[in-house]
């Protein structure tokens, strides 16, 4: 497997007052072991939209110019992903799946506030908490899968995430300092941790 090139995209930021993560429900693992190859579908999918949301906040905030360079790095490292899953699915012999909605994501994006003046602040934490999800789930795979080489994967993958998350902290904190960033993201993380209670487990990222 091709070795990723995972570069520092920003310096952790202090997380340690802001609402911490509630563990994904137990039953979850299982579930993405036992159909791994509906798992990777999910995931290759997960990456590509991760990339292209990326580059739609480079449209959206062009004279950001801290964002832009941040989103564009963003937007490729998460398209590399993307290549190696999808090479992870055809040397198993798998037919990529077509997108689809992703429950978790469409319901978390709609508590984006679409005032202007919190817009940019929400879908920075937004893009935070997914991203810090996904490096917990990634971290469970590596944590639990037998192949060693889809374990050191996983691993850099999850490990990727965790910068990923500090990234849109880091992002708010900065382009956003008139507003409260860190309660909302604390509020927003509430409503995650009781998403990820409701909703139903199955072999895909969220």
């Amino acid at each position: 497997m091709a070795e990723l090139n995972l570069h520092p995209i920003a310096n952790a930021p202090d997380t340690a007052e802001l609402t911490p993560l509630a563990a994904t429900p137990e039953g979850w693992i299982e579930i993405v072991l036992a159909d791994f190859d509906a798992f990777l579908q999910d995931h290759a999918s997960a990456e590509k939209k991760a990339s292209g949301m990326a580059l739609s906040m480079v449209s959206h905030y062009p004279d950001q110019t801290s964002l832009v360079a941040a989103m564009v790095d963003l937007a490729v490292e998460e398209l590399n992903h993307y290549k190696e899953v999808m090479r992870l699915l055809m040397t198993r012999g798998v037919t990529p799946a077509a997108d689809r909605k992703d429950p978790y994501v469409t319901r978390l994006n709609k508590l984006v506030r679409k005032d202007s003046a919190f817009f940019l602040l929400d879908r920075l934490l937004i893009g935070a908490i997914v991203e810090r999800r996904g490096a917990e789930r990634f971290g469970l795979v590596a944590k639990h899968i037998d192949d060693a080489e889809l374990r050191k994967f996983y691993h850099a993958i999850a490990k990727s995430e965790a910068r990923h998350w500090h990234l849109f902290v880091t992002l708010a904190r900065n382009l956003c300092p008139h507003l409260p960033v860190d309660a909302r993201f604390c509020e927003l993380a509430e409503l995650e941790n009781a998403l990820v209670a409701e909703l139903p487990l199955r072999p895909a990222l969220h």
